[in-house]
């Protein structure tokens, strides 16, 4: 019988299994389920439960926590890329008298507005949400902890007021456009913001005996774009695979990618010292891969999203336990054991289906000042820049209608390259941001900054 491409090895599947199997022990879950995506497709899914008669499968609800996180900020991408707003606008633009409209959008997004982390007491994730009807009953007569825009504090109530942007901007409630523009086009039927039979109940264990308590499930009112969703492993399966590739009926590839960029450093010892913060996505550099996706935490569950863009592999782990498991750590070890036992085949390679005789003009080896850079054309139509030797800023580029190029990322995302030619039409160096790129070293014949010495290279006397 031929394995299907999409089929993982019965090796990996294995070892997929064994890894949540630890984590159920380990972290002491009554039951823990995972499933793993490649190619957009989900190829594995596992669960681990102490109850001996049945496993909860891909449909079974788990409660996601800040997961739900994710979803609001691509809602408000949406109304970005829309025109209704800017990331660069005070809130105050758009929901006034919060008191602390200062605050941009892009900074709520990241947690850079310095608003405390919780609503005041009592503690918002076991109490009704009917505690904290208004804006002003999250945000509290203290909402700053922090100087504006200053430095990286995670928020719960920054993300109300995000749910709150959403409803203004769209006039209706925060989980009525979720659903229409989010969780109908993907196809998450499974997600919701009360919990849908068959669901998990949430369990508190007791951390020094193998006893178990039932933990409250409230409904979090204006907390909800913060934490309500419940949702299923086959639901943030389809999930991640768009947060990886993109959907134009939701939001497309190019602001996905503005979303995994980091916006913010993450508070020290949060997740390491690679970890950074996206708009609405965490990021994390493990054992040399870069992971986004976002962890969720309320009592009673546990929740991990995780996704290596490059690998094409994302991995979701839930579990109904208060504390226990570290989801997203055993998520990211999902992802690791397939992209190591399994590596994505490429591609084949296959060349221009048209050569630009322009480009091929501009490719080869160039210096900045005594440094020397490689600019390769690839079959994708743009640029690619990197140092041929030691360590040095490389970047891709894309290509403008006016010739020019855009850096995409790197220290030259959004910087512009260009060619700049002599009167007889051949090109005398390329421009990028004001750094002089020349054929050779200091090119005597190319108007580098500072000049060239008249006397040229010189050895020692």
């Amino acid at each position: 019988m031929t394995r299907s491409q999409d089929e993982l090895l019965a090796t990996t599947r294995r070892t997929l299994l064994h890894r949540i199997a630890v984590a159920q022990r380990d972290g002491r879950a009554p039951s823990l389920v995972a499933a793993v995506v490649r190619g957009g497709t989900t190829v594995w899914h596992g669960a681990r439960t102490s109850m001996d008669d049945h496993a909860p499968d891909e449909n079974v609800q788990y409660r996601i926590g800040s997961i739900t996180k994710t979803f609001t900020a691509v809602l408000v991408l949406r109304l970005r890329d829309e025109g209704l707003l800017d990331l660069s606008d005070p809130l105050e633009r758009h929901v006034p008298s919060t008191g602390v409209g200062e605050i941009t959008i892009a900074q709520l997004l990241a947690h850079t507005g310095g608003l405390a982390a919780e609503t005041p007491a009592p503690w918002w994730e076991r109490t009704p949400g009917s505690l904290r009807p208004e804006l002003g009953d999250v945000l509290g007569p203290h909402p700053l902890c922090h100087p504006v825009g200053r430095r990286h504090h995670y928020s719960n109530p920054g993300y109300t007021l995000l749910g709150a942007l959403v409803e203004e901007v769209r006039g209706a409630p925060w989980e009525e456009v979720l659903r229409r523009e989010v969780l109908e086009p993907l196809g998450l039927h499974r997600t919701t913001v009360t919990p849908q039979a068959p669901h998990a109940g949430g369990w508190a264990v007791h951390p020094w005996a193998d006893a178990m308590m039932p933990e409250p499930a409230e409904d979090l009112g204006r907390m909800a774009p913060a934490g309500q969703l419940w949702s299923t492993t086959g639901d943030l399966a389809r999930f991640a695979a768009f947060l990886a590739q993109g959907d134009d009926r939701v939001l497309g590839a190019e602001s996905l990618r503005e979303m995994r960029t980091p916006a913010a450093p993450a508070e020290l010892g949060e997740r390491g010292a690679g970890a950074s913060y996206g708009l609405g996505l965490q990021i994390v550099h493990q054992g040399g891969r870069s992971l986004v996706g976002h962890s969720g935490s309320l009592p009673g569950f546990l929740a991990g999203l995780a996704i290596s863009v490059e690998d094409d592999v994302a991995a979701v782990v839930l579990a109904n336990c208060t504390s226990g498991p570290a989801t997203f750590t055993v998520a990211a070890d999902l992802v690791r054991i397939v992209a190591e036992a399994e590596p994505r085949i490429p591609a084949p390679w296959r060349p221009m289906s048209e050569v630009d005789p322009a480009v091929l003009e501009l490719v080869g080896q160039w210096y900045w000042g005594t440094q020397p850079f490689g600019l390769s054309a690839p079959a994708d139509g743009g640029l690619v820049l990197g140092p041929l030797s030691g360590v040095g800023r490389g970047a891709r580029f894309r290509a403008n209608d006016d010739g020019t190029w855009t850096g995409l990322d790197g220290y030259y995302e959004g910087e512009l390259l260009r060619s700049v030619r002599r009167e007889d039409g051949s090109v005398s160096h390329l421009d990028l941001g004001s750094f002089v790129f020349t054929r050779q070293p200091y090119d005597e014949h190319a108007p580098v900054p500072g000049g060239v010495h008249p006397d040229g290279w010189q050895g020692i006397a």
